[in-house]
């Protein structure tokens, strides 16, 4: 068994895709299979069911993937160290993040860590929402992630970072959009877009209760993965959105950003990490994240 080939089987089980996996590593497509078709015939079992339209891992691969993990990482871990006695703090850190709504928080971190550790690789992986963000960080496929808090896992540890209250991003012609503020019920017969309720998205939960707790369902005329694409199906005057206070100054034109009024409705924005994988360089990026994105009060 070489290294090449457990890197091979994590690109192909976390992209379900040999095209996309063998982009990532650089290779062609055929010699890529014929390195998994390789670790399979060692391990004598297969790894995953492929057909013309879909990959997916079998029980096997689902089996064997954590230990490819953990090979990798011991791998990367010796090879951190021999690099730190030479001083200085080298590695990987892959980070998973939403999109739009950590436009204030993830910047600010990845700037401070180029500058402070320009050793440390980061790999950026966008549009993770919060409950695939847990699965990730539990199986080892993330190091860190901006996730919505809280989180039901036991497995992984999270901080807040941001308090954001909520707000109504409306099309710039509807009748409420020229107020100061509006009461959430006023929305109840409007059309709403949002993130998929099987995405798991923390934001799409937060707004859902709200418009509970305001008494009424929301009718749901759109759901769309992206936040920022959201913003523009509002600004085609497709429908309504939920949005966090941070969004009002990236609108884009044609809509507008209106402030709830009563109690504030709040989303807690945190980062995760599972502590059972905190390598040398995810170390510091936890200690240059205190600084940068602190806890509020």
């Amino acid at each position: 068994m070489e290294i090449r080939w457990l890197q091979a089987f994590v690109a192909v089980a976390e992209e379900l895709h040999f095209g996309r996996a063998a982009a990532r590593l650089q290779m062609a497509q055929s010699p890529l299979s014929q390195t998994v078709r390789k670790l399979e015939k060692d391990l004598g079992v297969p790894l995953f069911e492929r057909n013309t339209r879909s990959v997916a891992l079998t029980a096997g691969g689902h089996a064997f993937l954590p230990h490819a993990y953990h090979i990798l990482e011991s791998v990367e871990t010796a090879r951190q160290a021999t690099r730190a006695s030479a001083g200085g703090v080298y590695g990987r850190i892959k980070i998973g993040f939403t999109g739009v709504l950590n436009h204030l928080s993830l910047p600010p971190l990845t700037r401070a860590l180029r500058q402070r550790y320009p050793d440390i690789e980061l790999d950026l992986v966008g549009r993770i929402m919060t409950r695939e963000a847990v699965t990730q960080l539990e199986s080892g496929a993330l190091d860190l992630a901006f996730v919505g808090l809280p989180v039901q896992s036991t497995a992984v540890a999270t901080r807040l970072i941001r308090r954001e209250s909520f707000g109504a991003v409306l099309p710039s012609d509807h009748p409420l959009a020229g107020e100061s503020e509006i009461d959430l019920h006023e929305l109840a017969d409007d059309g709403f877009i949002t993130t998929p309720l099987s995405a798991g998205s923390a934001l799409q939960e937060s707004a859902m209760r709200a418009c509970l707790d305001a008494g009424f369902r929301p009718r749901v005329v759109q759901e769309i993965t992206d936040p920022y694409m959201i913003l523009v199906l509002v600004s085609a005057g497709v429908g309504v959105a939920l949005m966090t206070s941070s969004i009002a100054t990236i609108t884009p034109p044609g809509t507008v950003f209106v402030p709830l009024a009563g109690e504030s409705v709040y989303m807690h924005h945190g980062i995760g990490w599972s502590p059972r994988r905190v390598s040398p360089a995810l170390e510091v990026a936890l200690k240059v994240a205190e600084e940068i994105l602190p806890t509020p009060d």
